[in-house]
């Protein structure tokens, strides 16, 4: 009977445009709109004519397109046409219409009242009011008490039309109890399935702008108020009755046996809005790969990564303590009384945006072995440690929770494998390559070495712990010895580093100010960070030591040679012309000396400051007692000499290591 009914109706289609089509070729209106016909416009029409009976005879097949977009576009189109043709239709027929004009609306209104028995594209019905209306008028030109027979007639259309929905809740219902004991119903399940589907379709998009907002709440929510756990949300906050209404539909399917395209939809509208609202649209965090900074310079990719890092930790906290427990809550409210298909469809939906922030983690297991990347692994291993629960709790016993833990495996051991591997790696970085630059600052080697063992010693329990964890090949080691180990050998390793990176240096004094300096940065880093509580006291002493040591062969090698110069021995066999050359060699080396130390560079401030006055306690007495015996030996000739009052002494003094003194500690 089902069967016969919809052949019926299909016919009637069919049949209603071939009849309006041909009609309205015959009719005056065509003539009016078109002009004589010819052979140009019997071919065109003809195809259109043929094109347009092709979609009216398998309009069923539209119903299993499920874009919206495509409905309002088809819809939109619809509108238009007609709109425009009713323009020209009212300017152009001023006399009465013929029968063919007549039968070709009749025809075309049943058409589009049996189309919209077949498909439910949302434009039939207005088809149909459109041919009616047109009807109507057309009646009412020949005589306006054809209004009535136009007006029943249209009237038998619409109330056969509004008995459609009626007959589908029952033929389905019907299908429902038959369904296993009649083979002959299986034509009806495409149409079923298809009411079925608009229906859950549109549920879902009813609640599409609430659960939008309400993330975006408990976003606010957790970027303000530090103190609230926002997982006690309450989906209360989503309209009651749009969440009923999608679990009464999905219930419908599931009872109906269709749970997997019931789940597939579901899937993919709440995969496509957590994927934008987690990736794109809060975090853009992009798809990580291996040679994804491949285009940028060493800054730019170190704040690129910094950035991608904090957005990473910040995105699988609120996925796994918002986004996929509010996810688990719905899908639990929607599929309440099938927990398989809820399972499922919470698997499948987080499943995406959980292997894309676990991609990210691979990939930085993966790359190249630098500090940054070292002590980024071991945060983001110790933040999927403090996750992994919670994968245990919404993921059981799933895929998700072993591909986390394979992760955080992989994380550990790529962490084991490079800190073994940092004592060499930490000499080679490229910052390190640089040549010195002759002003004895500190060496990049310097500050890239003690800011990685500032930083393992501060991640010493992390480290240790994973080296204990990931014992390599098997083998048992005191992690705690082998920490100190790598770290001792690192601080014994740098200055003999430092030493090789002076071999193009000349100048035996700068070379004793540029350990000076390296050596007070070791010292400034290790009063901040104590790290004598890790190596022990001694090493710390001995470096103490070093640059006392160095200061002192800087004084020697920079200034014994002039205070050499100032010496006169107490008798009369000195000349006149000896105590000139002195004179000479003493401006000419003095003025060398302050002219390049001057951009010379001294770490500690208090170290320049004792230098410099070491140099005045020393020289300026020698000076003094020089010029006296110059004066007494020359009389007022030796003003021709002197180059320098004691003052300007003092003043050409003060100028030395100059570099970076504002920033100097």
């Amino acid at each position: 009977m089902i069967i016969q009914i919809e052949r019926l109706f299909r016919f009637m289609s069919f049949t209603s445009s071939v009849v309006g089509l041909l009609c309205y070729a015959l009719s005056s209106s065509f003539n009016h709109l078109f002009g004589d016909w010819n052979s140009w416009k019997i071919i065109l029409y003809t195809l259109f004519s043929f094109i347009i009976s092709l979609l009216i005879l398998f309009a069923k097949i539209w119903q299993s397109s499920r874009s919206l977009r495509f409905k309002a576009h088809t819809a939109f189109l619809v509108l238009t046409i007609t709109s425009v043709y009713s323009f020209f239709f009212d300017k152009e027929m001023n006399e009465k219409p013929d029968s063919f004009s007549l039968i070709s609306c009749a025809a075309f209104a049943i058409m589009s009242m049996s189309l919209s028995r077949q498909s439910q594209c949302g434009f039939e019905v207005d088809l149909l009011y459109f041919f009616l209306g047109s009807l109507i008028v057309l009646l009412m030109k020949i005589k306006l008490q054809l209004f009535f027979v136009g007006a029943g007639f249209s009237y038998s259309l619409i109330i056969i039309r509004s008995s459609f929905t009626s007959f589908n809740t029952t033929a389905e219902n019907e299908y429902l109890e038959l369904r296993g004991e009649n083979s002959v119903v299986i034509e009806m399940t495409s149409l079923s399935l298809s009411s079925m589907m608009q229906q859950f379709m549109t549920c879902t998009n009813a609640l599409q702008n609430e659960s939008t907002s309400l993330i975006e709440r408990l976003m606010e929510k957790y970027n303000t108020d530090t103190d609230t756990d926002t997982r006690d949300f309450v989906m209360d906050t989503l309209s009651s009755r749009k969440i009923d209404n999608l679990h009464e539909s999905a219930k419908l399917m599931l009872a109906s046996g269709y749970e997997k395209e019931c789940s597939d939809a579901y899937s993919c509208w709440r995969r496509v809005f957590l994927q934008e609202c987690l990736i794109n649209k809060i975090f853009g965090l992009p798809m990580p790969t291996t040679n994804i900074n491949n285009k940028m310079d060493k800054n730019e990719r170190e704040q690129y990564s910094d950035t991608m890092f904090e957005r990473w930790m910040t995105a699988s906290d609120v996925a796994m303590t918002i986004l996929f427990p509010f996810e688990q809550q719905l899908c639990n409210r929607v599929f309440s009384g099938f927990s398989s298909a809820a399972s499922t469809c919470f698997f499948e939906v987080c499943k995406e945006a959980t292997s894309h922030l676990l991609c990210f983690a691979d990939v930085l297991a993966s790359g190249s072995p630098t500090k940054w990347r070292l002590f980024k692994m071991l945060q983001i291993f110790e933040h999927l440690g403090n996750l992994i629960s919670k994968f245990q709790s919404l993921f059981p016993d799933s895929m998700l929770l072993n591909e986390a833990v394979a992760v955080r495996n992989r994380l550990g051991e790529a962490s084991r494998d490079l800190f073994m591997e940092m004592h060499n790696v930490i000499f080679r970085v490229p910052t390190a390559k640089n040549t010195v630059k002759f002003h004895g600052d500190i060496h990049p080697v310097t500050s890239e070495v003690i800011s990685y063992v500032s930083l393992a010693c501060l991640s010493r329990q992390k480290l240790e712990n994973i080296l204990q964890t990931y014992s390599k090949d098997g083998n048992e080691m005191e992690a705690s010895s082998f920490f100190l180990k790598q770290m001792e050998q690192i601080m014994e390793m740098l200055p003999k580093k430092l030493i090789a990176k002076l071999k193009n240096c000349k100048d035996p004094a700068l070379r004793h100010i540029f350990m000076v300096n390296n050596r007070s940065h070791i010292e400034a880093i290790n009063q901040f960070y104590e790290l004598e509580t890790i190596f022990g006291n001694d090493w710390f002493q001995n470096n103490k030591a070093k640059i006392r040591q160095n200061v002192e062969l800087y004084k020697r090698c920079s200034w014994n040679m002039v205070l050499d110069f100032l010496k006169v021995d107490n008798n009369d066999n000195i000349t006149e012309e000896l105590l000139k050359e002195k004179m000479l060699l003493f401006n000419t080396h003095f003025e060398e000396i302050c002219r390049v130390q001057s951009d010379w560079f001294v770490y500690d401030n208090n170290l320049r400051e004792e230098i410099i006055s070491y140099v005045e306690n020393v020289l300026l007495p020698a000076y003094g007692i020089f010029i006296g015996r110059l004066q007494d030996i020359l009389g007022n000739q030796a003003y021709d000499y002197i180059t320098y009052g004691m003052l300007e002494i003092q003043d050409r003094l003060s100028q030395m290591f100059m570099l970076y003194s504002s920033s100097n500690l």
